[in-house]
């Protein structure tokens, strides 16, 4: 696509990458093959060697993963995009294409879970060094790179707390080491906010939030320039952490409404945690669309005018007990849905310290801020009157 007017955001999440095959479907077809068949044997191996263009095999070549790629891709305004079977697979390939034994990693402390997991015991077996440090201390970040330093790794917004990076200053950290910043865009999705445009190298998603909605898929990518993508998809063809075909659709539909979605997420989590401030039992919200948030400011000038669906907030426990206090409140909802999966029409909720941070020590997890009273919730697409009013239960239960 050239013209002007279908580069905007909406019909590029519905036009761009849509393969028409000579059946002329309206909407995107699925090829659920695993393989593909030529002419001749000469076409088999130009397809192999990759000096004549197709498809090869569906272990990292498949015409429907090909335009969910290219869609997202377009909407992030990357050059290339690479899909995998989930977002923790999209992480692992990155590290593994980008990093050698030796080299060095400087991660925020405020990631999901499982990536420090991932480097301290899986890279970090393989000679790959990880440093962790506050999202929002760039004195820190400056600090703690190295000439063995090849990445700078960030979620922004974080999970759970929502902290929020200026991601143009950490690029300049970035640039002036000569090193790469990688964000994982998974709260936001472009939709809020676009990584590369900030000056980001590299953006993650886990596709099965947000980029599907509704809870349907497990699904992965990575987005970048075509030099670095080409080592990620290499990693992918030799590794075979596949995206199927039939997410790749889903993730697809899931895209030709994502703003409406994230917009519509935005407000209701608003709403929610405007209401849970001024509930007694609740000590802290956290959540950067509030105006009293440290986070607002940047975040509001950072994204697209929305902060995402995901807060967090501490509930007051009696006797000091933060754990028993908060599965107290989340065994008394009725509606939301206890898993620790977000980005779901359906509002969840979950308990950090127990589930997604569960693998964390009890020292790091403390650093985090994820203490045994927080709770998460995504707010989904249901009356936000009937979201308050659950979370009423939960508050009588404390």
């Amino acid at each position: 696509m050239t013209d002007e007017l279908s580069r905007r955001f909406d019909t590029l999440a519905i036009r761009e990458g849509q393969l028409r095959t000579e059946l002329q479907s309206h909407g995107d077809p699925v090829f659920l093959t695993s393989s593909f068949a030529y002419g001749s044997a000469a076409e088999a191996a130009a397809r192999f060697g990759g000096t004549e263009p197709g498809y090869v095999y569906s272990r990292f070549s498949n015409p429907t993963v090909a335009s969910f790629e290219q869609r997202l891709a377009a909407l992030e305004g990357g050059e290339q995009g690479v899909a995998f079977a989930s977002g923790m697979a999209a992480i692992t390939a990155t590290f593994a294409a980008l990093l050698q034994s030796g080299d060095h990693v400087v991660c925020s402390r405020n990631v999901f879970g499982t990536t420090p997991v991932l480097l301290t015991k899986y890279f970090g077996k393989f000679g790959i060094g990880s440093t962790f440090v506050h999202l929002t201390d760039y004195a820190a970040w400056e600090a703690a790179i190295t000439p063995k330093t090849r990445l700078l790794f960030i979620e922004s917004p974080s999970n759970p707390l929502g902290d929020v990076a200026d991601i143009a200053r950490l690029a300049a950290i970035a640039n002036k080491a000569g090193v790469k910043l990688v964000v994982d865009n998974c709260l936001c999705t472009p939709a809020l906010q676009q990584p590369l445009a900030l000056g980001a190298h590299i953006v993650i998603h886990s596709a099965t939030k947000y980029l599907d909605g509704q809870g349907r898929c497990l699904g992965g990518a990575v987005v970048g320039n075509k030099a670095d993508m080409t080592e990620v998809l290499g990693f992918l063809r030799s590794a075979g952490a596949t995206m199927s075909a039939f997410n790749a659709w889903v993730f697809l539909k899931g895209l030709e409404t994502l703003r409406l979605r994230m917009e519509a997420h935005s407000r209701g989590a608003l709403a929610v945690a405007e209401w849970l401030q001024a509930q007694p039992g609740v000590t802290h919200v956290f959540y950067a669309g509030l105006p009293d948030s440290p986070h607002h400011a940047l975040a509001k000038a950072q994204q697209r005018g929305f902060f995402g669906g995901v807060l967090s907030f501490r509930v007051r426990g009696h006797d000091g007990e933060g754990r028993a206090a908060a599965w107290r409140f989340i065994d008394a909802t009725k509606l939301l849905s206890i898993t620790a999966n977000l980005g779901d029409v359906r509002s969840t909720i979950t308990h950090p310290a127990s589930t997604t941070h569960g693998r964390v020590s009890e020292d790091e997890r403390a650093r985090m801020g994820v203490t045994e009273n927080l709770i998460r919730v995504s707010v989904g697409l249901e009356d936000v009157e009937d979201i308050k009013a659950d979370l009423a239960r939960g508050l009588a239960a404390l």
